[in-house]
């Protein structure tokens, strides 16, 4: 069987998960229950001063990029080495937001992710169909952070008190949906060079 499989099962699958591609595999997953009265919570995981701070670096980011496709009209190399630049900040970005917020051991861990929402594992079974989640992902090697709010769609009990939960993103950016789809293809491509 091989290591990702679309989703094709339209009497099981809501239309707009049905052609994503899943995969297995390890990273972090921080997971925080959602009560009412954080319907309006636009980050669960940041209540924090930092969010201005995240907010103005997301809009000059904006803004080098909409630079960029002018320059790359006058000067093709000057503009592939702003791109690197850009590049190098932002994995510098990442690094330094993950050594801040470092994640436990016990918070990696296996499971199966696409596009459309992910499955993963708890040692106890404490979650119920229709449950909403927040779900953040720690993506290695490039330590992407996408967040979203996921709806529990169905929990498989095991022999050990845990169970498998199985989820679908309801809420979530643009841009957290496109690092996944780049993770997913990216992991899909080192599988390819390991063959």
């Amino acid at each position: 069987m091989p290591a990702t499989t679309p989703d094709n099962n339209p009497a099981e699958i809501p239309s707009d998960r049905r052609d994503c591609f899943r995969i297995s595999d390890h990273i972090g997953l921080e997971i925080r229950k959602l009560g009412s009265d954080d319907a309006n919570k636009e980050n669960p995981f940041n209540g924090s001063h930092l969010e201005s701070l995240r907010s103005e670096f997301r809009r000059l980011d904006q803004d080098v990029r909409a630079q960029l496709a002018t320059l790359a009209e006058r000067d093709r190399l000057l503009t592939s080495l702003i791109k690197s630049l850009n590049g190098k900040l932002d994995t510098l970005a990442r690094i330094m937001a993950f050594e801040q917020n470092p994640l436990q051991p016990e918070d990696w861990q296996d499971v199966t992710l696409s596009e459309g929402g992910l499955s993963f594992h708890t040692a106890t079974n404490s979650f119920v169909t229709d449950e909403r989640l927040a779900l953040r992902m720690t993506l290695p090697p490039e330590l992407f952070q996408p967040v979203g709010i996921a709806r529990v769609i169905s929990v498989e009990p095991d022999g050990s008190g845990g169970a498998r939960v199985h989820t679908e993103f309801t809420d979530i950016q643009d841009g957290d949906r496109q690092q996944i789809a780049r993770h997913v293809m990216r992991w899909q491509i080192r599988q390819r060079q390991k063959e």
